[in-house]
């Protein structure tokens, strides 16, 4: 009997994965632990294997195509096994699109076997009233029945395509896509009605066309001024998209409060110092500021535990665990790997640990429990001309900190004047979940360990 492939649910808010390449063809063998697809999702790329082993019978899609979990995605069998033409949507479905005759309705045949005439049998389009022995009933196979009801459509009005007229699933779908409203998600509907653009018009970018908030807005936005001769244009796709979703979204959900300091570095400078030759002797790496700063924020949110917060629902989690998203620049897009447990782990483990993070980041080779379970972001510039900028909050978490340059700034000490090594620090803050005097109080623990690093260790 032939195996369904399915789209994996890799990480807890996975909805979709995008199908980058498939590794095998229609006709080819394939065995256990085999590659057989790669996706992109929660903006990495990951192989799938295959869990069966036989003739992979179908592909359902394509390169770019967008696919929800547990949807079917194959098949894979022995040589010559039917199976559906067209996807039959979530794992398990493949079974009632089998072309049987619906148990609760007789065929014709069979009730003249057992004695009772053709002309008493109303059929498919009479008008048999509610009294009648046998009740009209459009013959349908279950998966159309299934998607009718989720559709909300009435199958007498579906003309079908099977043997005797029976209706099936793709004629449902027809039937729908023509007859009903487009699919869009609630707040999408909303922001229409209110902004008087049909939706009928737009074309969806979730799955199966599903519309958007995004798309509607797009959908009334002026037409876009032509590139010219010299220019280009570039579809928005891969991570530069999912980039572009989660930044949209955590903009428009999460009212950002951003609150700055400058942090005097000298001490933390001349700890670095003392500390690189025995770190990179240790781990073969060289302790960067990054690793002081991690360390010196899971300081800070262990005393602060209200910023170390996120919000589900109704409900703010205070997490136990304080673990680090450090942004890493990549191609065409930001991957955010996340480092665990700070606060039990040395300088010379944080090393390690964040250069291997960052390289698997830069090469794509992240696994999905190494981009899962941030509680707190860093996001740090400091290796370019930026003094400051305003982060954006790497949701479901509900703060982010932003790390400028260290710059020799004028400052007044002691009474005087001196040339000091300042870095500036911002933090962004969901302000529906951590107030103002928090995050300050926050901040200026941090500002207090940076200037003063050796207490870390204490």
């Amino acid at each position: 009997m032939a195996k369904e492939i399915f789209m994996p649910k890799l990480s807890s808010t996975m909805e979709v994965g995008t199908m980058i390449q498939w590794f095998k063809n229609e006709g080819d063998s394939v065995e256990v632990g085999e590659p057989l697809f790669e996706i992109m999702t929660d903006k990495i790329n990951i192989e799938v294997e295959s869990y069966e082993e036989g003739i992979l019978l179908k592909k359902y899609f394509e390169e770019d195509d967008e696919v929800p979990i547990n949807h079917v995605v194959g098949y894979i069998g022995e040589a010559g096994e039917r199976v559906p033409d067209d996807p039959p949507g979530e794992s398990g479905a493949a079974a009632e699109e089998e072309d049987l005759s619906d148990s609760r309705q007789p065929e014709v045949s069979d009730l003249k076997e057992q004695g009772i005439s053709e002309t008493s049998v109303p059929n498919e389009t009479s008008g048999a009233g509610e009294n009648s022995p046998l009740e009209e009933k459009p013959r349908a196979t279950p998966a159309a029945r299934r998607v009718a009801r989720e559709e909300n459509i009435v199958l007498a009005e579906v003309p079908g395509s099977g043997p005797n007229g029976r209706i099936q699933q793709g004629d449902v779908m027809a039937f729908a896509s023509s007859h009903t409203a487009p699919k869009a998600t609630p707040l999408a509907k909303k922001v229409a009605e209110a902004e008087g653009v049909e939706l009928q018009g737009i074309k969806g970018t979730g799955s199966q066309g599903k519309i958007y908030r995004a798309d509607v807005e797009g959908a009334k936005q002026p037409a876009p001024i032509s590139a010219g001769a010299g220019g280009k244009r570039v579809k928005m796709e891969g991570i530069r998209k999912v980039v572009a979703q989660r930044m949209h979204q955590s903009k428009t959900t999460a009212p950002h409060v951003t609150l700055t300091t400058e942090v005097d570095m000298t001490e933390a400078i001349g700890m670095r110092k003392q500390l690189l030759g025995s770190i990179e002797q240790q781990t073969g790496f060289r302790v960067s500021y990054t690793e002081i700063i991690l360390k010196a924020a899971a300081s800070s949110l262990k005393l602060h535990p209200n910023i170390n917060v996120s919000l589900e629902g109704n409900e703010i989690v205070f997490h136990e665990e304080i673990n680090l998203g450090l942004a890493v620049a990549v191609d065409n897009g930001l991957m955010v790997p996340v480092v665990k447990n700070v606060d039990q782990k040395g300088l010379s483990e944080l090393t390690a640990e964040c250069k291997r993070l960052g390289k698997a980041a830069r090469d794509s080779k992240l696994k999905p429990d190494e981009m899962s379970g941030g509680t707190f972001t860093i996001s740090n510039l400091g290796m370019y001309a930026i003094d400051a900028f305003t982060p954006v909050i790497n949701q479901p978490e509900s703060a982010i900190l932003g790390v400028g340059r260290i710059n020799e700034k004028p400052v007044g000490v002691n009474g005087a004047i001196e040339l000091r090594p300042m870095m500036v620090l911002s933090l962004s803050f969901d302000h529906r979940v951590i107030d103002g005097a928090p995050a300050a109080a926050f901040l200026t623990e941090l500002k207090e360990v940076l200037e003063h690093p050796y207490k870390l260790l204490v």
